[in-house]
């Protein structure tokens, strides 16, 4: 039984192919338009998954959509309509895309891919909490969803058991702990539902000083559940998050992107930081007592927090923690799929998501192919040579592209689609962040780690595959200085031979040289790109950085050799900052 997920039209569109409840294929829209964090209905991620499972829109047994737009279209007019006149701008902003193709989502997905059958929806925060529950190794959990918003909930509190899911509490907008993050997120100059994540990095560099004026804006309640003043706020009635009200508060406006990012700034992350993990620490304290669970299912974009993640594993009630590596909307997909076979069909669940390797791969021979006719010098390796000598190159402070297998979901890159370079160095930390990546140099890099020696460097016992948990580095192994951030911590991936043998035999191979098991481990792109999805991609963001080798299967390339600018790429093609 074939089952197709699509989410889209909000941010990070995506579709994933469930076959007997195995994901087939799974992909963002973004990897193939090169558009950060498209939005559109994604014909291109659809096109891609029927054809990784060989079949035709009509072959499909159910099209699910990770959410229900009319719920959501009456939040939208009620909110509207409560706030008129001053909401008369946004909603005319809003409308025309919700009359063309929001309002009737059937019938585009019947006309984009030539489907006749059923389109089944759910509600979006359920998508979510399908999304990691039901592709988690756990029989039974609490599930925690939250987000910016869905139809009308910003969080829900659950239990899975079996098959089945219950939400049996909510938080509704326009209070919302995702919306709050993001209107700091647009006050420190950052772009909202695309930079959460660099308010996240800077935070360590401040101190909780504003911690008093950011719980002014919200009121905690017992279980977790909390009220926003909305009148610090303008996303209910303008087109930005914050007003002058909220200015007066931090005793300034918000920066704008090109202003120097000031102490202050650094201290305003810190304090919203420390509230927002205080809260999801109090969210999943209060799951824990109505369900006795030992086990935790995270989902939603603020679930991406991987900071505050690792402060409920650490300091919360419950053992095990689960987050797909996709947990905000994209993963929506993949949630709507799951739920309407094992759910709603009452499928047995046999499958969980050990790995995030659903994307597009290239052959040898398509490989071969791209860079023999295009007249790149490149070397062809052994399984055995490419490890030796790639290890070897990090070892001399050289910066690779590595290119492996099928592209990964999600967010980050987990070793198939990575600039990988030596975490001994604290040089490499600035030269990746400036030279390579263009972006700014207070954001922290990842350690990929072998997961069975984890625990020798950093404070973690449980499996990280997807990046998303934070931990703190070992006092006596503070070795990898590029991945360790300024407050001692690490955003940890753990890597295991059976799911990833040649990524974790290439960092086995720079240990044997080093007496490390780890190095650096961030996304193939620069800033403002989508993560490369194509050959193609990764030559063009090769050649344009300073990167120094490109690995693309087993074929290597050396950036000390002439490379030709080839007819086929866009080199003129810029991204806009993010």
């Amino acid at each position: 039984m074939d089952i197709l997920g699509i989410s889209a039209f909000y941010h990070d569109a995506a579709a994933c192919l469930l076959r007997d409840g195995v994901i087939v294929a799974a992909a963002s829209e973004e990897r193939f338009t090169r558009k950060k964090h498209d939005a559109d209905f994604p014909i291109n991620a659809i096109r891609y998954c029927l054809d990784e499972g060989r079949i035709r829109a009509d072959d499909l047994a159910y099209v699910g959509f990770y959410e229900k737009p009319f719920v959501k279209f009456k939040r939208i007019l009620f909110t509207h309509l409560a706030c008129y006149p001053f909401s008369l701008r946004p909603f005319l902003k809003a409308i025309p895309s919700w009359m063309r193709e929001k309002l009737v989502i059937p019938s585009v997905i019947r006309q984009e891919i030539g489907y006749e059958g059923e389109v089944l929806m759910t509600e979006h925060h359920l998508s979510h909490a399908a999304s990691t529950y039901l592709l988690s190794p756990f029989k039974e959990a609490a599930i925690l969803t939250v987000d910016g918003v869905g139809e009308w909930s910003t969080a829900t509190y659950g239990r899975g058991v079996g098959n089945d899911i219950t939400l049996f509490q909510e938080v509704r907008f326009p209070h919302s702990l995702g919306l709050l993050y993001s209107a700091f997120t647009y006050y420190l100059g950052f772009k909202v539902n695309s930079a959460e994540y660099k308010v996240m990095g800077l935070a360590p560099y401040g101190q909780p000083t504003y911690y008093d004026q950011v719980r002014r804006l919200i009121d905690v309640r017992p279980d977790g559940s909390f009220h926003l003043d909305m009148d610090y706020f303008n996303y209910l009635t303008g087109l930005t998050m914050t007003n002058g009200k909220f200015d007066q508060l931090f005793a300034a406006p918000a920066r704008k992107p090109d202003e120097p990012l000031e102490q202050r700034h650094k201290d305003i992350a810190a304090s919203v930081q420390r509230v927002t993990e205080e809260i999801m620490l109090q969210m999943a304290s209060y799951i824990h007592q109505q369900t006795g669970s030992r086990n935790l299912c995270l989902a939603g974009g603020v679930a991406l927090n991987c900071v505050a993640n690792g402060r409920i594993l650490r300091e919360g009630p419950f053992e095990h923690i689960f987050v797909q590596p996709a947990a905000g909307d994209a993963g929506g997909a993949i949630g709507v799929a799951s739920y309407i076979y094992h759910t709603l069909l009452k499928n047995e669940r046999s499958f969980w998501m050990q790995h995030a390797s659903t994307g597009p791969a290239y052959s040898s021979d398509e490989i071969r192919e791209f860079l023999a006719g295009n007249e790149i010098p490149f070397a062809e390796l052994s399984r055995e040579e490419l490890l030796r000598r790639v290890a070897q190159l990090i070892t001399e402070q050289q910066v690779i592209g590595w290119f492996q297998g099928r592209m990964e979901f999600g967010p980050r890159a987990l070793g198939n689609r990575s600039i990988l370079a030596d975490a001994r160095n604290p040089e490499n930390k600035d030269r990746v962040n400036l030279k390579i990546k263009f972006r700014e140099g207070f954001r922290p890099f990842a350690p990929a780690v072998l997961a069975d020696r984890c625990s020798e460097l950093f404070e973690l016992n449980e499996p990280s595959p997807f990046m998303l948990l934070v931990a703190q580095v070992r006092a006596d192994k503070r070795i990898i200085p590029s991945v360790t951030h300024v407050d001692g911590s690490a955003r940890v991936q753990t890597v295991d031979r059976d799911t990833d043998p040649l990524f974790y035999d290439l960092i086995a191979q720079f240990d044997q040289l080093t007496g490390v098991p780890a190095i650096i481990n961030t996304s193939f792109n620069v800033r403002g790109e989508p993560i490369v999805c194509t050959p193609q991609d990764a030559y063009r963001c090769f050649v344009q950085t300073g990167m120094d080798y490109l690995v693309l299967g087993n074929c290597l390339l050396d950036k000390t050799r002439p490379l030709p600018r080839i007819d086929s790429i866009n080199w003129d093609h810029t991204f806009a900052p993010d």
